[in-house]
């Protein structure tokens, strides 16, 4: 937690002023048991109507200027606090965005996502609570103590003992229900992720007529969240009749002892109600703190989780190189390059060393499994290899800026993202200052030129959220037209064409084909329609290249491409296209 406090440096005065009013308004709500001793003592006991009214004028001020100081704290407080929130969240996930697939394979985005939601949420809402309650109620508690012994000292004794027995139970069952409600917090974590992997999964879900299984293990999952947190509830339920009972004992207790000495002329009526008040307002800001407390164990133990993300280091650090050496020197090269995902056993890529010159259009084939996006994530350098080095431009991709190189790349992922926001928008995700033509000129290659007049608006046709007022296919083609739109270097198609029929796949490597410039090209796929017009076909099988070449001279030469090719296109079929 301490490390989060940086984030309160810019609301110090903030910080020191709710508390402040916090006090002023406890010394307020001090003052209001000595008026109501003399409106008993003075007022009513002299029948003096003027006084009773004079006093009541006074209370009423002293409890709305408490309201006003009240008023002021959590004004403070809150400004604080949604200011922390805020800083603490930004930094999280600018911090988020520097991690590599490596660090976001092994948080997991469900966690990554609780981290910057709940956990947050929590942590804000502890440290308001703290602002405006945390020393307020160890006020009451001695402030109240104190002025009864300015009433009374043998009726103060009573308070002497009274406040020990409350705080041995209230504490007591404090400390006893924080690691209950550490096992809720993480019993309401597994919920929380089973729902958002349930929500997000819902079609593979309802594909496999999976909803009864899924129903139960979130029901036997919410069940024993319920349970716990019943069983929490009930120890800190306990804590309530018992501590009733302790002050209701100690309100007797001060009636009698006040009775004997009230008969004895050594104290007043209105100062034993004064008494009874301190010790209702000590009852009352104990369970507060004591609830200050658990919530403040639940803040630390979000704020914990929120630092060990802050403090996971990214794997790749950014180079300075800005361009490539020369534009003579092959595009990419792989030499000797070995690559093993972080917790595996053996490695993803074996031994993978090649070339690709400027302007290659290069095929990437194997079957599941076979390391084809393991491979062209190394060239954006979204993982580090583990050895061997991968070069663009004669520089090792270790030494661009992560600017400078991904610049360079174009990539479409295998799954398509869209983003809420018009087309256009999406499309200068590409570059931010595409003009019109270069938009229409990208669509028009990426074949998604009837996408675009099929939608009211065109460009400026409104994409939700995912995308996911698009089929698979239209998203496919909006998002190979937000690369090309940049006109990369390198451009990656990473399986980008797989909801594509053979017709308009074929017309999209044409199109791209017949872009100008030297753009390399790289082309993931499991079809070999999609890659045999490719200057060069790299083979992969278990993550080493089992033959690269020309469809011709693998179709010789290679029995794991002959095996795809022919499963694809049986011999008596022959290559048509």
């Amino acid at each position: 937690m301490k490390s989060l406090l940086k984030y309160l440096n810019n609301y110090k005065k903030e910080s020191i002023l709710g508390p402040l009013f916090k006090l002023l308004e406890a010394s307020f709500e001090l003052l209001i048991p000595i008026v109501m001793a003399n409106i008993i003592d003075v007022g009513i006991k002299s029948r003096d109507t003027g006084y009773v009214l004079r006093m009541g004028v006074l209370m009423a001020a002293l409890g709305l200027i408490g309201l006003t100081c009240s008023l002021t704290a959590q004004y403070f407080a809150a400004k604080a606090a949604v200011g922390f929130g805020t800083a603490l969240r930004h930094d999280l996930f600018v911090h988020i965005q520097k991690f590599s697939y490596t660090e976001i394979d092994k948080m997991g985005t469900s966690t990554l996502m609780n981290r910057m939601t709940n956990d947050v949420n929590q942590v804000q809402s502890g440290v308001n609570l703290v602002l405006r309650l945390f020393l307020r109620s160890p006020f009451i508690v001695f402030g109240a103590m104190v002025m009864a012994f300015t009433i009374n000292v043998p009726g103060a004794l009573i308070f002497v003992v009274t406040i020990p027995l409350l705080s041995l139970v209230v504490f007591g069952v404090m400390m006893f229900s924080i690691p209950m409600y550490k096992k809720v917090q993480s019993r309401l974590d597994k919920v929380l992720q089973m729902t958002r992997e349930n929500l997000t999964g819902v079609r593979v879900i309802r594909a496999f007529n999976k909803q009864m299984s899924e129903k139960e293990a979130f029901i036997q999952a919410n069940d024993a969240l319920v349970r716990q947190q019943i069983f929490v509830g009930k120890i800190s339920a306990a804590m309530n009749p018992v501590t009733y009972v302790l002050i209701n004992g100690a309100v007797i207790v001060l009636i009698w002892t006040g009775a004997i000495e009230v008969s004895g002329g050594i104290i007043t009526q209105g100062e034993v109600v004064a008494l009874v008040n301190y010790m209702s307002q000590i009852l009352v800001e104990l369970v507060k703190l004591a609830n200050l407390i658990i919530n403040i164990t639940k803040s630390l133990a979000c704020a914990k989780r929120i630092e060990s993300v802050l403090k996971m280091e990214a794997s790749l650090k950014e180079g300075n190189a800005s361009d490539g050496v020369s534009k003579a020197v092959p595009a990419v090269e792989f030499s000797h390059v070995c690559f093993k995902y972080d917790g595996a056993g053996e490695d993803s890529l074996t031994d993978i060393d090649f070339t690709v010159n400027k302007g290659e259009t290069i095929g990437i084939i194997g079957g599941t499994g076979s390391g084809k996006t393991s491979l062209i994530n190394l060239i954006p350098r979204f993982y580090d290899a583990t050895g061997g080095l991968v070069r663009i431009d004669g520089v090792d991709v270790k030494d661009y800026t992560f600017e400078a190189l991904r610049d360079k790349i174009g990539i479409v992922p295998q799954k398509a993202v869209l983003f809420k926001g018009t087309i256009a928008d999406n499309l200068r995700w590409g570059k931010a200052d595409a003009t019109k033509d270069e938009m229409e000129a990208a669509i028009k290659a990426a074949q998604a030129g009837e996408i675009i007049k099929a939608k009211d608006g065109g460009l400026d046709a409104s994409v939700l959220a995912g995308g996911r007022n698009f089929s698979g296919g239209q998203r496919q083609r909006l998002t190979i037209a937000r690369a090309l739109v940049r006109r990369p270097e390198i451009l990656i198609l990473d399986d980008s064409a797989s909801a594509l029929d053979y017709a308009t796949d074929a017309k999209l490597r044409k199109a791209i084909e017949a872009l100008d410039g030297d753009m390399t090209v790289f082309i993931v796929s499991q079809r070999t329609a999609s890659v045999w017009h490719a200057d060069k076909i790299i083979v992969l099988e278990d993550g080493k290249i089992a033959g690269i070449g020309t469809h011709e001279v693998l179709l010789a030469g290679c029995e794991t491409y002959q095996e795809i090719y022919y499963s694809q296109f049986p011999k008596e079929g022959g290559q048509n296209a």
